[in-house]
């Protein structure tokens, strides 16, 4: 998410740094959930995912744009930053490093004591849901609500902070990574946060029928979300030259 513009790199080394990218992401707040929230609730989640984006757009974000995120991909192609040639590749790379991180969590999880991997599967695998399997019981239309408004607002962040001219030139990925803790910190007892459809895939594969059922919501609205922040995002952050 550190710079996405149309990558100098060849595609590739692309995949490879989104691949690598969203194991991060999904095995630090994953992670987090499962085996650390008993003891540092929503905060330390939050927490994990802004910082592991963080970490993982300054090591890579060079090389591919540091998407991580098939909702990112998307409105960054909406918004003219990236070829729409290059969108189902990137998003391939997603679902295969979030797969990859949350297949490790299943294998880890397994060699727990107590039971603890039929615990975890059987409250979701911190999968995403909605009504009874949202954390806080919020019912469909909120977790849409939540799900469209917080991503809208994260691309216009991460589009905004990217652009050439920015003030925070070098520090989007610090920018990027407190954005999306506090988008978790909002939506977790929503809808346990989404916003990107590759962490909702890799949880689900793990969570059951439920969590597959509802999975559709996280596939969905977070993309609506996306989408609608990259194509207003010229109309309404471009700036416009002032005649003296």
């Amino acid at each position: 998410m550190a710079t996405p513009t149309p990558a100098a790199a060849a595609l590739p080394a692309r995949l490879i740094a989104e691949v690598f990218g969203t194991f991060v992401l999904v095995f630090a707040v994953i992670g987090t959930a499962l085996y650390s929230s008993s003891n540092t609730g929503y905060l330390g989640v939050a927490f994990a995912v802004g910082l592991a984006v963080m970490v993982a757009a300054y090591a890579v974000g060079s090389i591919s744009g540091g998407h991580f995120n098939p909702a990112v991909t998307l409105g960054v192609a909406a918004a003219g930053r990236m070829l729409w040639r290059d969108v189902l590749p990137y998003i391939v790379a997603q679902i295969v490093g979030g797969f990859l991180a949350s297949t490790l969590l299943f294998a880890i999880a397994a060699g727990g004591g107590n039971g603890f991997l039929a615990k975890a599967q059987a409250a979701g695998f911190a999968s995403n849901g909605y009504g009874a399997h949202s954390p806080g019981g919020f019912d469909l239309v909120s977790v849409i609500l939540v799900e469209v408004i917080l991503t809208a607002l994260f691309l216009w962040v991460i589009l905004n902070v990217t652009r050439p001219g920015s003030t925070t030139a070098g520090f989007a990925p610090l920018a990027i990574g407190l954005t999306l803790t506090v988008i978790h910190l909002v939506a977790i007892p929503v809808s346990n946060a989404s916003v990107n459809p590759a962490r909702s895939i890799a949880t689900a594969i793990y969570g059951g029928g439920d969590a597959l059922g509802q999975l559709w919501v996280f596939l969905v609205f977070p993309i609506v979300g996306a989408l609608i922040a990259g194509f207003t995002y010229k109309t309404l952050f471009a700036r416009t030259a002032v005649s003296a």
